[in-house]
């Protein structure tokens, strides 16, 4: 499964969360092909999953780190300032949401493969795919690879915050 996201491809596989249609945050094409199989608003940024914080596009500073290494790993998304990820990726914004995921078989994906982009398996607006088939039922053939892992009984995303720059933190969803 490495080889197919580090050739551009794109898997549909379980995250800690949800199934999720990933994809390397680095490959543009890669992030474009996701974001037409999803149907998504080309405005919306992506969270990017990271096997830890030197993988994000920006080193955090120091009080931003504390934070990160008290809700990683697990289902906390951090919206962070970035200056250096692709606008691809930031969607010309300015921010970033991360994730270290509490998977250990997917923590050694990211090590391998670097970041990934990581939206919910299913098209703008519809319910997340909680089995395989049902991610194989809205991409059809258009995608490169299909883990099944059982159903998802628990199809919440992952919680999503902010870091602000006073140092305080929003809660998003």
């Amino acid at each position: 499964m490495e080889d197919i996201l580090l050739s551009g491809g794109v898997v549909v596989m379980r995250t800690d969360t949800l199934y999720g249609l990933l994809a390397l945050a680095s490959n543009e094409q890669a992030v474009k092909r996701v974001y037409t199989l999803k149907g998504r608003d080309s405005h919306k940024p992506p969270i990017v999953l990271v096997a830890d914080i030197s993988q994000m596009f920006d080193p955090p500073d120091q009080q931003t780190e504390l934070l990160l290494r008290t809700v990683w790993p697990g289902k906390v998304s951090v919206v962070v300032k970035s200056l250096n990820a692709p606008n691809w990726i930031t969607r010309n914004g300015t921010t970033v949401a991360y994730r270290i995921p509490n998977d250990n078989r997917l923590l050694k994906i990211l090590k391998k493969t670097g970041p990934l982009i990581a939206p919910s398996a299913n098209p703008q607006s519809m319910p997340p795919a909680t089995t395989i088939v049902e991610a194989q039922n809205y991409f059809q053939g258009k995608v490169d690879w299909y883990e099944d892992t059982g159903t998802i009984k628990d199809n919440t995303p992952s919680s999503l915050i902010r870091l602000l720059a006073d140092g305080t933190i929003e809660k998003i969803r």
